[in-house]
């Protein structure tokens, strides 16, 4: 039996393939770029996932002061937080970040200062008046 060029046949264990099978079976494997890796992390206050740039991380740096790091990028140990206010004042009131950070208390400048930032979030979702803004659930 001869094999022309467009009709080859391969023998596999006993089972033929022709060169059309081995193209759509190559086809089907290519399903373009794989999709990008988003880091996901767990807010220590509300335990909500979200991916790693929609959540604001506080840093423990070596010399033991905490500090908000907006890059996420700053050495030393992290602990994340919603966009919430009300998840900083929880965290702040339970020792949340204390333990996320592996401290025994956080100093009162720095304190003071992640209050500040607490407050410049605005209202909590909770806050909002019914019906005011994409964050209501109907």
């Amino acid at each position: 039996m001869r094999i022309g060029y467009r009709e080859w046949v391969f023998i596999i264990l006993g089972v033929q393939f022709s060169s059309f099978d081995l193209v759509m079976a190559q086809a089907k494997k290519k399903s373009g770029p794989r999709p990008k890796h988003i880091p996901v992390r767990t807010c220590v206050a509300c335990r909500r996932t979200d991916a790693k740039r929609g959540l604001f991380r506080v840093v423990r740096e070596a010399d033991g002061r905490v500090a908000v790091d907006p890059t996420g990028k700053r050495a030393g140990r992290g602990a994340y937080l919603c966009h919430d206010s009300a998840c900083w004042e929880q965290a702040l009131k339970r020792r949340g970040l204390e333990r996320a950070l592996r401290i025994d208390v956080i100093q009162p400048e720095d304190r003071a200062e992640l209050e500040q930032v607490a407050q410049k979030l605005g209202p909590t979702h909770d806050d909002l008046p019914a019906g005011s803004g994409k964050n209501t659930k109907e």
